[in-house]
């Protein structure tokens, strides 16, 4: 069983048909006690940092998901559910940045409007790009560079966790990975067969275990 997480902040039904689509049992829940007993974990995303962040405490969920992925389960975050796996996001943060659920280390930024080269872009980051990743894990059988949808502001900083990188402005990690927590900063439930092919490894992987 697959929990989807219900922040308030994700496009989860959408999520929710990709999931079953590839085969998922998926729960849809606000629940902490549906997280500690889940076989997997999903958090979506489509908002803010700092409020996302605020829900996730006030609940109880983000407790959940620490322990649980802690407990080695396995933790997929999609855009705003990635950003939420560092540690600290400056988004709508008020003075410091706000703390995340702190999975992987680092804090979320800004998007730059130019490149090194003074050229400016249009942030958001809105529409699809290449996500240059390696074929393994969630990347299995998805060709290198395959297109993926993208809408973003914010951005993660780079890790030795990062396992896919995006160029817009500058290249900032699209996908990363500690364990088995991963997060990817596009869209895969509307990237077309190349995100369902993604989804289908995540499945993959919590069915193996």
């Amino acid at each position: 069983m697959i929990a989807l997480i219900d922040y308030k902040k994700g496009n989860l039904r959408s999520v929710e048909r990709g999931l079953a689509a590839c085969g998922a049992e998926v729960v849809v829940s606000d629940e902490p006690e549906d997280i500690a007993r889940a076989e997997a974990l999903v958090l979506p995303g489509v908002g803010a940092f700092t409020d996302a962040m605020a829900t996730l405490e006030e609940t109880g969920q983000a407790d959940a998901i620490r322990q649980a992925v802690a407990a080695g389960t396995p933790f997929l975050g999609i855009c705003l559910g990635m950003h939420l796996m560092f540690e600290a996001g400056e988004e709508h943060a008020v003075n410091d940045p706000t703390p995340g659920l702190g999975l992987i280390p680092g804090v979320v930024g800004r998007l730059p409007r130019e490149d090194g080269q003074g050229a400016r872009y249009k942030i958001p980051h809105v529409g699809w790009n290449q996500v240059e990743a390696a074929d393994d894990g969630l990347f299995k059988d998805i060709p290198h560079g395959s297109f993926f949808y993208f809408t973003h502001t914010f951005a993660v900083p780079d890790t030795e966790f990062t396992c896919g990188r995006t160029t817009h402005s500058v290249t900032f990690p699209s996908a990363v990975r500690r364990g088995d927590a991963f997060g990817v900063q596009f869209h895969p439930e509307k990237s077309s067969d190349a995100g369902m092919r993604l989804l289908q490894n995540f499945v993959d992987l919590v069915r193996e275990g």
